[in-house]
């Protein structure tokens, strides 16, 4: 039995697919993990509960969560968790929404050498900005981002991307005054784009020779691999300034916990074919649908798993974790404004549910008088399977 959210899910297509796909295809250790977690998600096999009202006895069913990071039903809490403590350590001004992307020449080491390769994704990315800032002619203060990665595009392909939120301005070198950057833009994105090739071909070669990052097969050496870097153009896109750490944080709220695919997308499992629906960004957004093989659809998902331990969310500058109570504390001092403890720090899922929804979870559906109370059900791991 499981808790039914919607008609077509992830989990379901997973289910209905396994056997043949697993017959075909290899999974690496973290993707058997999250196969697994994402198909028996708010099933019987993980156990639940069962709640019981204590004024008119109606009894309610349900299941509990994986908690995989991959998974396209467990990520609402975490998501909401995450934008209260940023929103609580985001100075209120103007901020930038760059992304950083790099050549298809590239994305076959970055998927042999995930770890490393997205490592050296993010500190490039971070590296070429804080150059660029530190630059007198374009800011000449320091600053700081929180960067996002993600490795998909809407139809599920592979395209390693760093989003990176920085804000408009920064301390200045004595750490006496807030600089402010020029409102319309952050630093030219031809310079930075510039930079950025240059310091990951420059931290992909140490690399390489450090034996950190092994190249493809069809690659003799880092001088071919350069040849065709350099050949492609490598652009930084720059978005118009977001105003105020509210629209900040709606924004960057949309790319934290997001997974490669989402169950909304879902239209139909029929004769083989997985039928979802995307947004063509190169006609401006305008919505579309893809049918693919279910074993190419699976296949698709499944290069999106994070190698285990991987954080895709990181901090920089003077928005680093070590930077909170001194640089940080310092910029909010020198902008006149104060920071505020996060309301949802330390609360229970079902507290944060009540607190963001505004509806009590313990409080009986059905007589709207009586409170549920909480009958835990075993697992039933008599029905999981073992994807390879």
């Amino acid at each position: 039995m499981e808790n039914k959210r919607q008609n077509l899910e992830l989990a379901h297509v997973l289910a209905n697919h396994a056997e043949d796909f697993l017959t075909k295809h290899q999974l690496c250790t973290d993707q058997k993990k999250a196969f697994n977690a994402i198909m028996t998600c708010r099933t019987s096999v993980l156990g639940g509960h069962i709640s019981t009202c204590d004024s008119c006895g109606y009894t309610q069913q349900a299941y509990n969560s994986c908690r995989n990071r991959h998974c396209p039903k467990c990520q609402f809490i975490k998501q909401v968790q995450w934008i209260e403590r940023l929103k609580a350590s985001l100075p209120p001004i103007k901020y930038f929404h760059l992304v950083f992307t790099v050549p298809t020449c590239l994305h076959k080491i970055l998927y042999i050498n995930q770890s490393a390769g997205y490592s050296i994704l993010f500190q490039s990315a971070w590296d070429a900005l804080q150059k660029c800032l530190a630059n007198p002619k374009f800011l000449g203060a320091q600053s700081g981002a929180v960067a996002v990665l993600h490795t998909w595009g809407q139809t599920l392909t592979y395209h390693p991307h760093i989003h990176m939120i920085v804000p408009a301005g920064g301390l200045s070198s004595d750490e006496t005054e807030w600089v402010y950057s020029n409102p319309k833009y952050l630093v030219p994105v031809k310079v930075l784009s510039g930079v950025f090739r240059s310091v990951f071909s420059k931290r992909l070669n140490q690399a390489i020779l450090k034996n950190q990052v092994k190249l493809p097969d069809d690659i003799a050496d880092f001088d071919q691999l350069k040849v065709a870097m350099y050949a492609k153009k490598w652009v930084v896109y720059a978005e118009k300034p977001l105003s105020g750490p509210e629209r900040v944080i709606e924004y960057l709220g949309k790319y934290t916990t997001r997974v490669a695919f989402t169950n909304s997308r879902l239209l139909s499992d029929t004769d083989g074919k997985i039928t979802f629906a995307y947004k063509d960004y190169g006609m401006g957004g305008i919505g579309r649908q893809m049918s693919l093989d279910a074993g190419d659809f699976i296949a698709r998902f499944f290069m999106h798993i994070l190698p285990g331990g991987f954080y895709k969310i990181r901090y920089f500058g003077i928005m680093a974790l070590c930077n909170m109570s001194t640089k940080l504390a310092l910029c909010f001092t020198l902008l006149g404004e104060t920071a505020w403890f996060p309301q949802l720090q330390g609360l229970t899922p079902a507290e944060v549910l009540r607190n963001v929804t505004g509806i009590n979870p313990f409080i009986c559906p059905q007589c709207k008088n009586g409170h549920m109370h909480l009958i835990p059900i075993n697992a039933d791991r008599s029905h999981i399977t073992s994807p390879g």
